[in-house]
């Protein structure tokens, strides 16, 4: 049977040269809010390798949304350069998309230029920080920064853009019971918490106009008790259909309270505290780590069976993203169940020819086995695969084969 994989495929006015897009997987490898020669030549390999569109992750549309200096701020300054990176992507005959996005409560008054905000006043324990409840006149300042950041990535070459409205930033921290306590028009019930994200796509779409392409990415559950669960997403996914965007990334998670929920597996507690430079914090999340970041089996395409309900009831183009780690993997969620397109994040930065590999070879699966050590270095150091590192400790390097044995017991639990 013909494979929809290598096929092209549209988001809005953008046509991409097949079915597979680089997810906007946090790299770690900006300086200053700005982007490096090792951020472009990443995203060069991969267009290189075969990808339909790569995604620059997580570039914060105000100094407010910043949780990181080696994170994009998307602003005029760094045009120049971007617009270099975009142009390397499409001489390589891939698209360039960037996700923009604002952290909330997930940031430190020295990285955000002030106390950090979110949808409500209180304390972040996982910053940890106190924040501050946002302004309805803040509001709508940060919708119109949406738009205007939609404006700079036009600027900077960009085909498309990713608006985050999932994981736990700001905007998901407004659709999540869990953290919107407020008691205005923006607090309450669904259709009052869904009202922030409202403001924000109808700027979006009003800059994108008629030749950028929008992605949204939005949770399917929260992933814990007391957050969004599948029903409360399925209607926030159709009222981002009616806001007319493109196309919708189908994903889930709460950086704050279940990080392992996006990314599934465990986290390499030992390996991350390793690259800490702040002793308290490395300390610190060794004696509380596991506690705070709870481990959940991976098993490939762990979302799918909540993506099939979200295929059933949404007619707008669907990308699926989560455990594609095979040409197997792709062709069952494109051929099969008639997603539009796929998103890979570990599997591009093990293999950044994964997808030319893919298309020359019928069964090939990447070599990504999944001990997240990549995700454990990203908020320290640049992301990187432990395949490709020559520098890793014993320490390391024995945590790396504890969490494989795990793994290999989690997939034997799950072929039972």
């Amino acid at each position: 049977m013909e494979t929809k994989l290598f096929t092209p495929g549209k988001i809005g006015p953008v046509e991409l040269r097949n079915r597979t897009i680089r997810s906007a997987a946090f790299e770690g490898m900006g300086k200053n809010n700005g982007p490096t020669e090792m951020l472009r030549d990443y995203h060069v390999s991969v267009a290189r390798g075969g990808v339909g569109m790569t995604t620059l992750a997580y570039a914060g549309i105000c100094r407010s949304a910043l949780s990181f200096t080696t994170q994009l701020w998307l602003r005029p300054e760094i045009v120049e350069p971007l617009r270099d990176i975009t142009d390397r992507i499409h001489a390589e005959g891939a698209k360039a998309s960037i996700q923009i996005g604002h952290c909330g409560n997930m940031t430190h008054r020295s990285t955000a230029g002030g106390t950090p905000v979110g949808v409500s006043t209180g304390f972040n324990l996982y910053s940890p920080t106190f924040v501050r409840g946002l302004r309805k006149d803040e509001l709508k300042q940060l919708a119109r920064d949406f738009g205007t950041a939609v404006n700079t990535a036009r600027d900077a070459g960009f085909d498309c853009v990713e608006v985050h409205s999932g994981h736990g930033y700001l905007i998901s921290q407004f659709l999540s019971p869990y953290t919107n306590h407020r008691r205005d028009e923006f607090g309450g019930d669904l259709h009052k918490r869904m009202t922030f994200m409202k403001m924000c796509l109808e700027e979006v779409m009003k800059a994108a106009g008629s030749d950028m392409g929008v992605l949204v990415k939005t949770n399917m559950r929260d992933g814990f008790k007391g957050g969004l669960e599948l029903e409360e997403c399925l209607e926030v996914a159709k009222e981002i259909e009616r806001a007319g965007v493109h196309a919708l990334v189908l994903s889930g998670g709460f950086v704050s309270k279940a990080p392992m929920y996006v990314m599934r597996g465990q986290m390499p507690i030992y390996s991350m505290t390793h690259y800490m430079k702040e002793l308290w914090l490395k300390y610190g999340v060794r004696l509380a780590g596991k506690y705070m970041i709870r481990k959940s089996p991976f098993k490939e395409l762990y979302f799918l069976e909540d993506a099939r309900l979200f295929r059933k009831e949404l007619s707008l183009p669907l990308v699926y993203v989560g455990g594609v780690v095979s040409r197997d993997n792709a062709e069952t969620v494109l051929d099969k169940e008639n997603f539009d397109f796929i998103q890979m994040g570990r599997a591009l930065l093990n293999e950044p020819d994964f997808v030319n590999r893919m298309r020359d070879e019928e069964s090939h699966r990447c070599g990504c086995d999944h001990v997240n050590y990549c995700i454990a270095r990203m908020y320290s150091k640049e992301m990187a695969c432990h395949h490709h590192c020559k520098d890793l400790t014993p320490a390391i390097e024995r945590e790396i084969e504890k969490i494989k044995r795990q793994n290999a017991k989690w997939e034997n639990e799950l072929a039972e």
